[in-house]
């Protein structure tokens, strides 16, 4: 583009200096509207030459003033697009704008939906545990766990938040299921032990008592309990059921209030956490949850990121569906947009500034020069042309008010 712009320079002044020569041998009337032209069109040229230049550096290498402008104001250019970006694009009216507009939570939901792009994301999840926990140094993981973890868990009361939560499994009757497994376990054990019934009641008999006799009891024995066992696996409404719910309950209440109850908790927990084997296993509890992480990452079938991927679904579809969920996210999203360039919006322009200020001014003004040099050689062209016709008007009207 420079050598097009330039080229048409060298032609209008070539023009320029035939007409001349030719109107000064006594050419032809018409010779002078050839030399306005080319001469009109040479001064343009000249001039928008002069003005591109002094864009980016002195024209000729001469120190004329307010040439050089990219070099010499780069600072300052940095500056004004600095707060520029700040005040226009960074204003918390225009990201809330911009983010309700959007509508991210509804585009990420119908993304993330999508079993394909949720099992690309867990993907990418894994690898970053991956690298997480591999960076991670096992004895640093290790000292901040018995040196910061255990004794915060010495220190806190188990009784108190052990309560709530076992009152909460209570509320929602979760613990029935428990229930019910330990029933049906113990009807099982019931009636898969008839010899160890008929072994007790005959070691508990006394010695005159005739054999048949000890086994008519037991197995009167064995059966009342095996029907005992039936009815409360079978009896949701069964008063022994229900006297554990109420122990339950009750023990739920006294281990948030009852000093007693949170005492012997604690005693517990002590007991639990001091005994040999719950030490080596706190000692060897992050290598234990490392080699965890790492099957469960490496393994695209594994449980863990088939539970991952199914919640991503899962949350995918309940965004793009759940318009009061969608309703909250987007004004999460514009709060926490809206605090960040509220409080850090200087800082954010800053990383303008800072870089603009960190570039070479010669390196600054060749980049910029590259960007739109291409453009900028088309002022050149048409301050070319243009003079040009400009030079041919002027001298035609001249002629017409003045040569007849």
């Amino acid at each position: 583009m420079k050598r097009l712009a330039t080229g048409l320079l060298l032609i209008a002044t070539a023009v320029f200096l035939l007409a001349r020569w030719w109107e000064v041998n006594d050419g032809p009337m018409w010779i002078g509207y050839i030399r306005a032209t080319a001469e009109a069109g040479m001064v343009g040229a000249l001039a928008d030459w002069f003005a591109v230049t002094a864009l980016f550096r002195r024209p000729l290498g001469l120190p004329i003033p307010h040439t050089a402008i990219i070099p010499n104001k780069k600072d300052m250019i940095g500056d004004s697009l600095g707060d520029f970006v700040g005040e226009n694009f960074l204003s918390e009216d225009v990201v809330r704008d911009k983010l309700a507009r959007v509508e991210v939570s509804s585009r990420v939901g119908a993304w993330i939906s999508q079993e394909a792009n949720a099992a690309r994301i867990t993907a990418e999840l894994a690898t970053a545990a991956r690298g997480v926990v591999t960076v991670l140094r096992d004895e640093d993981v290790q000292e901040v766990i018995e040196q910061v973890l255990v004794p915060k868990l010495m220190e806190r009361q188990i009784g108190p938040p052990l309560g709530a939560v076992l009152q909460g499994v209570l509320a929602d009757g979760a613990h029935h299921r428990l229930v019910d497994l330990v029933c049906d376990r113990a009807y099982d054990w019931v009636t898969a032990n008839h010899d160890m019934v008929l072994r007790i009641v005959h070691d508990r008999a006394p010695s005159w008592s005739p054999r048949f006799v000890d086994d008519l009891i037991a197995d009167r024995i064995f059966l009342e309990v095996q029907n005992f066992a039936f009815a409360v696996k079978t009896d949701p409404e069964h008063p022994l059921r229900q006297a554990i719910d109420t122990f339950l309950v009750e023990f739920a209440s006294d281990l948030q209030r009852d000093p007693e109850t949170i005492e012997r908790a604690e005693r517990i927990k002590h007991q639990i956490i001091g005994h040999p084997d719950v030490q080596k296993f706190i000692g060897q509890a992050w290598a234990t949850v490392k080699t965890m992480i790492l099957d469960a990452a490496a393994d695209p079938s594994s449980a863990l990121r088939a539970r991952v991927r199914n919640g991503l679904v899962a949350l995918g579809t309940r965004l793009s569906t759940d318009t009061e969920l969608r309703g909250k996210v987007d004004g999460w999203l514009a709060d926490a947009a809206g605090y960040v360039v509220r409080h850090y919006r200087a800082e954010i322009t800053t990383l303008i500034t800072d870089t603009v200020e960190r570039w070479d001014a010669q390196e600054t003004s060749r980049k910029v020069e590259l960007q739109v040099g291409r453009d900028l050689q088309f002022i050149r062209i048409n301050g070319t042309v243009v003079g040009a016709l400009a030079g041919l008007v002027i001298y035609t009207v001249g002629q017409l008010a003045f040569g007849l």
